[in-house]
């Protein structure tokens, strides 16, 4: 039988190559809902090519255009708005799979929907476990739901562990990083990066938010978090190592001097496949790495003085409670600012970091104190960028 997918952030790089792998296996996968903010006449495109059963939107003006659109083509799709829609789609029991791409903090509550419903979760967005932590793991526990990690390098790690699950006789994991378009550039030039330069990856193809958190290595630090959650562990158990090339996606090294790693071309349709696929595997549209055009594989340790996010990071962690929601808040809107040219791009760090010693950290017991911390950090970061 065919699985039901929803992809939550259709019209994202992940969101668009989910549906790349889902159209090369339409033996496997059918697609129940698409959903995307604001990005009508891209979802309409995907909508016209994979006819879902539902697609939700934003807000009601961006629902009507949709509408009208897919009329026009005279295509079935049911459209629906809001944040509560989200979760409809996220945790209907026709559902078999959900594809968590939503960018940043606007991802938790589908998330955490598809979790409670026990869904199997492919989890590209990151920010809804490092907010909620242990209140996501244990609804994935305690409803039986199946957590796949999509990052690159979190995937890589998952695959490392096969057959170590429980860690025995993991020594460390290495944790991978581009280092970004500025890995080698000093604190006088980043002084005055720009925003167009920021969003330049030199090895992968995403979103401008992603984009920036990578030149920052604030998206490093946001996986840092995760990462401990993802394979309980915590910090003093991953090394951070940069990788320039991208291909050694990330390792895990073993008491016996092994060093066991994922290598792939970096295109995200790789993970993917592997988590919707798991435990089987199958063809992705990736080719293959031809080794005998890699001239070399180079390793680094990260600049700690001039990045400063992954200290930030494995801080928040190690506070615990609602400092990793205050870190994540602060982070979205320093880098929207500087994506405005508001901020400088040296300011990111410094706002999150200002941000987390002005805000009291509470035990994360619940959602709403979450939530109510994530508000506290917009709206003081905010303020501070006014």
């Amino acid at each position: 039988m065919k699985q039901w997918v929803t992809v939550l952030g259709a019209t994202g790089s992940i969101g668009q190559n989910t549906l790349d792998v889902i159209a090369r296996h339409h033996d496997r996968y059918q697609v129940f809902a698409l959903t995307a903010h604001s990005r009508v006449d891209e979802l309409a495109q995907d909508c016209i090519e994979h006819q879902p059963l539902y697609a939700v939107v934003a807000d009601a003006s961006s629902a009507e255009k949709l509408q009208q659109l897919l009329l026009d083509k005279a295509n079935k799709t049911e459209v629906l708005w809001g944040a509560e829609q989200l979760e409809w789609v996220a945790s209907h029991d026709q559902v078999d799979q959900v594809m968590a791409a939503i960018v940043g903090a606007a991802g938790l509550l589908p998330t955490l929907a598809a979790a409670r419903a026990g869904k199997r979760i492919l989890l590209a967005n990151k920010e809804a476990l490092v907010m909620s932590g242990q209140l996501f793991m244990d609804a994935v526990r305690d409803n039986g739901a199946q957590l796949l990690p999509i990052d690159s390098e979190h995937n890589a790690i998952f695959q490392s562990l096969v057959g170590c699950e429980n860690h025995q006789g993991v020594q460390k994991i290495l944790l991978t990083a581009s280092g970004g378009p500025f890995r080698a550039a000093t604190l006088q030039e980043l002084k005055s990066v720009t925003p167009a330069q920021a969003v330049k990856h030199p090895n992968w193809s995403m979103g401008q938010k992603i984009s920036v958190d990578s030149a920052t290595l604030m998206n490093k630090g946001l996986e840092l978090i995760e990462a401990c959650w993802l394979f309980g562990v915590t910090p003093k158990d991953i090394e951070v190592v940069v990788h320039p090339e991208s291909v050694v996606h990330s390792m895990v090294q073993y008491v016996d001097g092994s060093v066991i790693n994922q290598m792939g071309n970096p295109d995200m349709r790789t993970p993917i496949a592997y988590g919707m696929a798991w435990p089987e595997r199958i063809d992705a549209g990736v080719p293959a790495l031809d080794f005998s055009s890699i001239q070399q594989l180079n390793f680094e340790a990260p600049r700690h003085d001039v990045f400063p996010a992954l200290k930030l990071a494995a801080r928040a962690f190690e506070a615990g409670g609602t400092a990793p929601a205050i870190f994540n808040a602060a982070n979205e809107v320093a880098v929207s600012a500087f994506l405005r040219e508001q901020i400088s791009f040296l300011s990111i760090s410094q706002l999150v970091e200002r941000c987390l010693d002005a805000i009291e950290i509470e035990p994360a017991k619940n959602l709403e104190v979450i939530l109510s911390a994530d508000q506290k950090a917009r709206k003081w970061a905010q303020e501070m960028i006014a």
